[in-house]
Parts: C-alpha cells; sequence; structure tokens
C-alpha cells in the first residue's frame, strides 16, 4: 500500500509543481487552489510512504516521479522544447525508480 501511495503522491507533486507555474505569484484563484491541495494531498501521502519506507527512497522516488511527469508534461503542451535526448533523459529518471523498487 505504501507503494501505491507514493506512486499517487509523486503524480500530485508534478499536479501542484505545474499548478504553480500557472499561479502568476499566487494571483489567479483557481491555479492557486489546485496548488494548495495538490501540494497538501502529496506531502500527507509522502508522509505515509515513509512511515513504512525508507527516507531515502521514498524521496528520491517522489522526487523522480514528479519530476519526470512535470517535465513530460510540459514538453507534451508545448511549454517546453521536445528532443530525443530530452526524452531519453526523463526515461532514465523512471528506470531509476523502477529500479528502486526493484531492489527495495
Amino acid at each position: 500500500m505504501s507503494w501505491f501511495v507514493l506512486v499517487l503522491s509523486g503524480v500530485l507533486e508534478a499536479v501542484w509543481a505545474t499548478a504553480l507555474g500557472r499561479t502568476e505569484g499566487f494571483t489567479r484563484p483557481a491555479p492557486t487552489v489546485v496548488f494548495v491541495l495538490g501540494l497538501v494531498a502529496s506531502m500527507l501521502g509522502l508522509a505515509y510512504a515513509m512511515r513504512s519506507l525508507p527516507v531515502g527512497t521514498a524521496y528520491a522516488v517522489w522526487v523522480g516521479i514528479g519530476a519526470a511527469l512535470t517535465a513530460g508534461y510540459a514538453m507534451a503542451s508545448g511549454q517546453e522544447p521536445l528532443s530525443a535526448l530530452r526524452v531519453l533523459l526523463l526515461l532514465g529518471i523512471v528506470a531509476c525508480v523502477v529500479g528502486l523498487k526493484l531492489t527495495h
């Protein structure tokens, strides 16, 4: 259950990171609400997962999932450039997250 919650929390990290970029300094209410709710839910899930997973592993997986999804979404939506090298590097992050799960 901890791994499921951790992965979900990593997805929520991507949600709040993307929403933060759209708040325009917290002047736009809707993205600000999404940011706050996503941040709180993501942190609660990370804290829950850390009750039974090592801190270093949990944090690395959480950050890796969030970073890969945030960058992937930005490339898919045209906010960041898309290149084969960038995709390959993001897949490397995903491979490392999977590796941490397999070695746990």
